[in-house]
């Protein structure tokens, strides 16, 4: 079966907040979703969320997709009452002068700001100087008495932004990597009696070094790996083709290596050969920085056919990163296909 993804389920998984480490709310969205199309569904101690389908056969494949987002924690209060921030994850700090951004108390979620003070005003050592993570201040708006009573050191901060289609794009603050949830969660209610057994997870941590997806292979132990992420897409300008990446509308990307993984040859093939087949558009990836699930995952329980089938994303790690509505459909459709087709039978040892 194949079809429309399902965009009001895109839209509330990537506007939903969850980053590393504090994954909860993302992670009861997706058991939610995932439980009317799954045989078991458990989670572990690092927050993974694994619902399995079970096949005819013991083989046992894991499909993952990261459900963290890019954001900080609150690291100190000043007199004044603005928070200072530590990353959790990889920032550009040039991109986030001028943004809204959301503060996770234990009480509420409080609006904030992250400021710009006006051009004119700064000094010319000031326009020269690069921009830090730690030169980043939170306003909330309040007086420093109020953010003492109602904010706490460890609170959360995201970005604050909706999901919008733009075009023939979406565009919002998660889509790395709530698109491959989504895909995930599409591939679940489309696969019917798979051969095999199928472990749909969605991992945490992996903004911080793919931290959820290296427990989760050791507890699993599979036979094979499939990752689910976005990679680079830098078709625009200024780039020449060769430092693109990829590219929008041009179908699923198929992973040939990233900084973590160089993937399973025999695997990428027969990925390839089932995207021929299938009469799906794919294009091939090679990333040369930036790592994925797929590295967490191949080496955690030992040696692991691994492979990964990723979303080209314009402005990733930024507040409006963007997919093409193709390409959303093209994954989804390589994935289900994938795991149709995959038996237990076929030959990834090199």
């Amino acid at each position: 079966m194949t079809g429309a993804f399902d965009y009001d389920l895109l839209v509330e998984l990537t506007e939903i907040r969850g980053v590393p480490g504090y994954e909860d709310r993302v992670r009861e969205l997706v058991r939610g979703e995932l439980a009317p199309a799954v045989d078991r569904l458990r989670s572990d101690a690092m927050g993974n969320l694994i619902g399995t389908i079970e096949g005819g056969v013991e083989y046992d494949v894991v499909v993952a997709a990261h459900m963290d987002e890019i954001g900080f924690m609150i690291k100190h209060i000043d007199d004044d009452g603005f928070l200072e921030v530590d990353a959790l994850g990889g920032w550009d700090p040039r991109i986030l002068r001028a943004q809204r951004v959301t503060v996770h108390s234990d009480e509420a979620d409080l609006p904030g700001i992250i400021g710009a003070v006006p051009p004119h005003t700064l000094t010319d050592e000031q326009k020269e100087a690069k921009p830090k993570i730690e030169d980043i201040r939170v306003d909330l708006g309040l007086d420093a008495e109020a953010v003492e009573s109602r904010v706490s050191i460890g609170d959360l901060v995201t970005m604050d932004q909706r999901t919008e289609r733009v075009g023939e794009f979406v565009t919002g603050k998660s889509l790395d990597n709530r698109v491959s949830v989504l895909a995930m969660i599409e591939a679940a209610r489309r696969l019917d009696d798979p051969s095999v057994n199928v472990h749909f997870a969605a991992t945490t941590q992996e903004e911080v070094g793919l931290r959820g997806a290296e427990a989760l292979g050791a507890d699993l132990d599979p036979d094979l790996v499939i990752a689910l992420d976005t990679t680079v897409a830098n078709d625009v300008a200024g780039f020449e083709p060769g430092k693109q990446v990829t590219r929008l509308g041009e179908g699923a990307a198929i992973k040939l290596k990233d900084s973590s993984v160089i993937t399973n040859r025999k695997l990428h093939r027969r990925i390839r050969s089932v995207a021929d087949t299938r009469d799906i558009d794919y294009q091939l990836e090679v990333l040369p920085a930036g790592g994925t699930d797929t590295g967490g995952l191949q080496r955690s329980s030992g040696a692991t056919p691994a492979g990964a089938i990723s979303f080209p994303t314009r402005y990733l790690h930024t507040p409006t990163e963007c997919v093409h509505e193709s390409d959303i459909e093209s994954v989804i459709e390589l994935l289900v296909a994938t795991l149709e087709t995959e038996d237990g039978t076929h030959e990834y040892t090199l």
